[in-house]
């Protein structure tokens, strides 16, 4: 069933403005703090200026890929809600969320079914489950029969490819929580109009689950 999304990968002011103020805002935004190779990621005097703005009803993810300390002392200050870590041990996931008292959405990428099932490692460490696929910026979908069988009793995000154009309707039996970046970009830049059009399909998929 889905209950929400989360925009990834956002870098301007102004875009994050009509997310926070769209009539069916995300329940998350994403923000890429130290992954430099990716077009999307935002440098920490950028991430002070951005996360000045009301969230209002939207969550602050920050997206760290295995982060060391010296990027998590320099976001600390940041309103963030969630930290949203990649290649992380749960042992390095649990000091994290100790330390910096932040919720944890543990994000999986996935190409087979032994992926999938390292999830039980992190059930005493996530308060979200990410399953993506390999690959980071350049990601393919996944096949998503991988996780249907499995039963976490987490929230569920998924993401990898997902288009502003997709049924959505196919990810109500696997997914909690749609996670987009690249399908609501045109030509490598958030475009407005393909942001409007998912987050009303979201609220219609959610009134009709």
């Amino acid at each position: 069933m889905i209950k929400g999304s989360k925009i990834c990968g956002i870098s301007d002011l102004d875009t994050l403005n009509f997310i926070i103020n769209h009539p069916y805002p995300p329940q998350f935004i994403g923000f890429i703090c130290n992954y430099k190779k990716s077009s999307r990621y935002v440098e920490v005097e950028k991430l002070n200026e951005l996360l000045t703005l009301d969230k209002k009803k939207s969550n602050f993810v920050a997206v760290l890929v295995k982060p060391d300390e010296k990027i998590l002392e320099k976001i600390k200050h940041l309103p963030f809600d969630y930290y949203q870590v990649y290649d992380c041990t749960p042992e390095e996931i649990k000091e994290i969320k100790q330390k910096y008292n932040k919720k944890i959405i543990t994000a999986l990428t996935i190409k087979d079914e032994t992926d999938v099932e390292k999830y039980q490692l992190f059930s005493e460490v996530t308060d979200i489950y990410l399953f993506d696929s390999k690959g980071y910026e350049k990601s393919m979908a996944f096949d998503h029969s991988l996780i249907k069988k499995i039963k976490i009793t987490k929230p569920l995000m998924i993401a990898g490819n997902i288009q502003v154009n997709d049924n959505l309707e196919n990810y109500k039996k696997i997914a909690d929580i749609i996670d987009i970046s690249g399908g609501l970009e045109t030509s490598g830049v958030k475009d407005k109009s393909k942001i409007n059009i998912f987050l009303n399909k979201i609220e219609q998929t959610k009134n009709e689950t």
